[in-house]
């Protein structure tokens, strides 16, 4: 599903579109993040804009899940599901989970640094899988962020990766989906992926 993009003579209360004719990606990035619908997500990768539906049922099932078991396992961690990231590389990107120390986003700002963020979590889709597996894997290194989990659906995969160097991880594991995961320091405890 895709979100119909603005056009000359389109009404945007508060914008007027013209002006955005010759717009950096940013300014169009801006744009877009204020136009679109309750729920919906826009992310800078790599310089794209991509405009993301609401997640489905089965997505939210297993982001519920991996934050129930951080928050029983370590009650140190906070569980944040709509942060927005700012990368080194200019992405701006609101990972699906982001597990750092509770308090690190208490302020009110709608993008922050990494500095604070343990590990990262992504459950693809079909709409998000290609990024999932390559720019952000890509991004989230840059920024240093020291364990990314992918949980691929159509794979049936859990990777982990971790140890971040330059634009990628220099270790990765990959199970099944239904193991325990062990997770890597900082975090070391472990995600039962059987109700994934």
């Amino acid at each position: 599903m895709a979100m119909a993009l603005p056009v000359p003579g389109d009404e945007f209360p508060g914008y007027d579109v013209g002006d955005y004719e010759g717009a950096s990606v940013e300014q169009t990035f801006e744009l877009f993040s204020a136009v679109a619908p309750k729920g919906w997500r826009v992310e800078l990768t790599e310089g794209e804009i991509k405009v993301v539906p609401p997640a489905n049922g089965d997505h939210e099932e297993i982001v519920s899940e991996m934050s129930g078991q951080v928050r029983d396992q370590d009650k140190r961690m906070g569980r944040y599901t709509n942060v927005g990231l700012c990368l080194p590389d200019g992405s701006k990107v609101i990972p699906d989970l982001v597990i750092a120390p509770k308090g690190s986003y208490s302020d009110r700002e709608d993008w922050h640094a990494p500095s604070a963020v343990l590990l990262v979590a992504e459950i693809t889709s079909t709409s998000t899988a290609g990024r999932d597996r390559v720019q952000k894997l890509r991004g989230y290194a840059r920024a240093g962020i020291p364990v990314y989990l992918v949980v691929d659906r159509d794979a049936g995969e859990i990777t982990v990766h971790s140890r971040p160097q330059d634009d990628h991880y220099t270790r990765r594991t990959v199970h099944d989906l239904g193991a325990v995961v062990p997770l890597p320091d900082p975090l070391g405890f472990v995600f039962d992926t059987s109700e994934f």
